[in-house]
């Protein structure tokens, strides 16, 4: 397991993946990883030119690769609804999910059309719904789901009396809790497919600290020297996307996984290195606080898991 690499992906031919977040960084190179063994990967993200671009250096790296772009903004339930619809109709079942769009510590707070906090909604709420609504064909499919967690989800705490920083918002905290529930979100979903017979395989993947650009694209026009002085950062003591993206690609293909896992570099603390299981922090492990999160989930998209 210590040297894993894409080489190791078994044949995913005739089967459909989705990868949110899919037109640069750790999705990309999801995508292309998936693609490369066969999969047809819908690359799941909220811009057009991004996606096309996307789909164009996919197919230039592997050549007839069954891909396409789809319209999904994590910042709009009503889209996240509009993607799922489009999925339910075709009637595919789906064979892998990967939840990995995400955003990073913004200075201020920021909310959706639908009125919740920036942060929380784009990286956990929506992945939340955009699960829930395409159960039916992910049962169908057996499917693996992946959720992109962080190892900022270490310091990280479900603030259940506001868990969208109505009082006291901060950045860093405010992204460590989202990381932290989709964690949560991806123990939880195991536990309840279990119980419910519903045959997912649901796990977790951190990409310890990959030098993609989530940084740049989270702190704004008013941080530019931060995103400039992380991203340096990264590079030092970090890995790439390509590496980063593998303990991801690792939980959507490897053989004989279990639901509940959870995959990261395999170097010190976790930052870089070849994949392979991950430390889950214990606060991760509360099932009762992850069951209050569920419900609160449920209550603030409208979607339930039946």
């Amino acid at each position: 397991m210590a040297s894993w690499t894409t080489k190791d992906i078994p044949d995913q031919s005739g089967r459909l993946a989705i990868v949110t977040g899919a037109t640069g960084g750790l999705g990309l190179e999801t995508a292309l990883a998936l693609a490369g063994a066969g999969a047809e990967v819908i690359v799941a993200a909220r811009n057009l030119d991004k996606g096309r671009a996307a789909e164009t250096l996919i197919r230039s790296r592997h050549p007839g690769a069954r891909v396409r772009f789809d319209l999904v903004d994590l910042a709009s339930l009503g889209s996240v609804r509009d993607f799922a619809e489009r999925q339910l109709t075709s009637g595919r079942p789906i064979d892998i999910l990967v939840n990995n769009a995400g955003i990073m510590a913004l200075p201020q707070r920021e909310a959706t059309i639908d009125g919740h906090e920036m942060q929380f909604a784009t990286n956990y709420l929506s992945h939340f719904a955009l699960t829930g609504r395409l159960l039916p064909i992910l049962i169908a499919g057996r499917a693996r789901v992946v959720e992109v967690a962080s190892i900022a989800h270490r310091s990280g705490s479900i603030r259940l009396d506001d868990l969208e920083y109505v009082q006291g918002y901060k950045p860093w905290p405010v992204y460590a809790q989202s990381k932290l529930a989709m964690l949560m979100f991806a123990l939880e979903l195991d536990r309840r497919s279990k119980a419910k017979g519903w045959g997912l395989t649901s796990v977790a993947a951190h990409p310890g600290a990959a030098a993609t650009d989530l940084i740049a694209n989270g702190p704004g026009p008013g941080s530019r020297l931060m995103a400039w002085g992380g991203s340096i950062a990264l590079k030092l003591i970090g890995h790439s996307a390509a590496e980063g993206a593998l303990p991801q690609v690792m939980a959507a293909t490897m053989p004989s996984i279990s639901g509940g896992q959870y995959f990261g570099p395999q170097g010190l603390r976790e930052l870089k290195g070849p994949p392979g299981p991950g430390k889950i922090e214990p606060q991760a492990l509360d099932a009762d606080v992850a069951a209050q999160l569920w419900s609160r989930s449920e209550a603030m998209t409208g979607v339930t898991f039946g």
